[in-house]
């Protein structure tokens, strides 16, 4: 069949009734990366392991649905991408279950790493064939509804978690998977269709050199940012091995997809400017969002004294602004230039980061709720249009590749911005902690002074001045461990609002694209 003739193809069914379980296996892959978030001290607690340690749950399942994701071009090749599709489905519903009856944090991390692997695929899969479903000109409707659950479910998983966690326990943030899993495998049975260049081709041949290279990058790496705060970084020699290693399976990893014919990914498509820097803004994004809804979590509960539901709970207007802000772009967006709608969105972003810069121990909730409300504003405003600006001057038949590809890396940036942003909340936690404890000597006469006014208050408890003056000392050690702790959220708050505004003048590289007919048919 010829391009023209492909790109021509149109699905038997209502594209908005095959989005049906595209969309609700989408919702709940994007969902997982962030329900756990607030369930992660229980997990801390189930498992007695640091909350530093539980963040593995959260990196391992990007990491894994990473490694499957450049493989998803040779596997819809060799199983045809509705079957593939499928499979990926009952992989995800059945480690969610398993997920569920963990007991123990490895064996939590390998159900997470099981359950990556069968959810990675179904992002990109579910981004292409949303594409695909609706005319060149209409992509900017199927991305505001891909959008929608790329940039809600995130959202509300804290919210979810939180409530469940609370309710229940911590497990049904997985056994929640099971009966949305089994609707979504009867539907795409049924309502998916697979375009004549998506079907199942023979003698499909696999990158396995490459495969292993991508296995190993992605392997070392995210040991090396999980576990090399806590050894000291390059002060350790193992670290300093592993990230050799990273660096030399990520160089062969590239250097095998270019030169290889039938490499695991086709990287020709980072020539098309709009997806080379539409993938690299939204790498940062990702980054910024899913640290973000790790980070705040911990704050809220371990220096605020939320629970699981009120910490969820806290994050829910960020959802409210994400969802008021799709409902606009949906009405009136094609009247407003996309560039336009991402820049203002990174400068929402930025600014509620620099909100997030004000958190103290006595703040309200409505403190929290703004930044929040905020951030959700500017996700969903850049989130969409960058979708659609990075894929508007691609082939139809790049876009499961395409996906494929620029899924991989978000889902990088998210596993690493995740843990740079543990790491720095650790340095600079104790930075600040060692800036501070200077202070607090008995030739600081403010110090002093409170010491002995807080040791005379004491005294009815500690009966002994002496055990009273311990005492205050060492409740105000204990408040300058967390203002310490504070200061180290703030800081990367300000980090993450800095760097997002960098990205703006990225934008001046992309170009708008009219879609017209004509366009359409010199693409393909």
């Amino acid at each position: 069949m010829t391009n023209v003739a492909a790109s021509e193809w149109r699905p038997k069914y209502n594209p908005w009734i095959v989005c049906i379980p595209v969309m609700l296996a989408a919702f709940m892959f994007v969902l997982d990366e962030t329900i756990a978030n607030v369930a992660l001290p229980y997990m801390a607690g189930s498992f007695s392991v640091s909350r530093q340690e539980s963040t593995w749950v959260l990196t391992s399942y990007l990491i894994a649905s990473g490694i499957v994701i450049p493989s998803v071009d040779f596997f819809c090749k060799s199983m045809g991408r509705k079957n593939f599709f499928i499979f990926s489905i009952i992989l995800f519903t059945v480690s969610s279950f398993l997920c569920g009856i963990a007991n123990s944090l490895p064996m939590m991390v390998i159900t997470r790493i099981l359950q990556g692997f069968g959810g990675g695929a179904v992002l990109p899969l579910a981004q292409s064939i949303t594409l695909e479903m609706w005319p060149v000109e209409k992509r900017a409707q199927s991305m505001a509804l891909f959008g929608m659950v790329v940039v809600i479910a995130p959202i509300i998983g804290p919210v979810l978690g939180g409530w469940i966690t609370s309710n229940w326990s911590w497990p049904f943030i997985y056994f929640i998977n099971i009966p949305i899993g089994i609707i979504c495998v009867y539907l795409a049975k049924e309502l998916i269709e697979d375009p004549p260049y998506a079907r199942k081709q023979e003698n499909v041949k696999m990158d396995t050199i490459g495969f292993y290279m991508l296995i190993g990058w992605l392997t070392c790496m995210q040991i090396v940012l999980d576990k090399g705060n806590d050894a000291d970084w390059f002060g350790s020699v193992w670290v300093c091995w592993l990230t050799f290693f990273t660096v030399l399976f990520a160089l062969l990893f590239f250097i095998i997809q270019i030169k290889k014919k039938d490499s695991l990914v086709d990287i020709s498509v980072f020539k098309d400017g709009n997806f080379f820097f539409g993938t690299l803004v939204q790498i940062v994004m990702q980054g910024v969002l899913l640290a973000s809804l790790a980070i705040l979590p911990q704050f809220l509960q371990g220096l605020m004294g939320y629970d699981a539901f009120l910490s969820g709970l806290a994050m829910m207007p960020r959802g409210v602004g994400a969802m008021l802000t799709i409902f606009f772009i949906g009405s009136f967006g094609s009247k407003i230039n996309e560039k336009i709608l991402v820049v203002a969105g990174l400068i929402f972003l930025s600014a509620s980061g620099f909100m997030l810069c004000n958190l103290n121990l006595q703040i309200a909730t409505v403190n929290i709720a703004i930044p929040n409300f905020i951030m959700g504003i500017g996700m969903a405003m850049c989130m969409i249009p960058i979708i659609t600006l990075s894929t508007a001057t691609l082939k139809q038949n790049q876009m499961t590749n395409a996906s494929g590809v620029q899924n991989l890396l978000k889902n990088l940036g998210g596993a690493i911005g995740t843990s740079i942003a543990t790491t720095m909340i650790a340095r600079l936690s104790q930075v600040h902690q060692n800036m501070m404890v200077g202070k607090l000597t008995f030739t600081n006469d403010v110090f002093t002074g409170h010491v002995e006014n807080m040791a005379q208050a004491l005294m009815p408890v500690a009966k002994d001045f002496n055990y009273a003056l311990q005492m205050a000392q060492g409740k105000i050690y204990s408040e300058l461990v967390q203002q310490a702790h504070l200061w180290g959220y703030i800081d990367t708050f300000r980090w993450f609002a800095f760097f997002t505004f960098l990205l703006i003048p990225m934008l001046v590289f992309i170009k708008n694209k009219e879609y017209t007919y004509l366009n359409k048919l010199n693409k393909v």
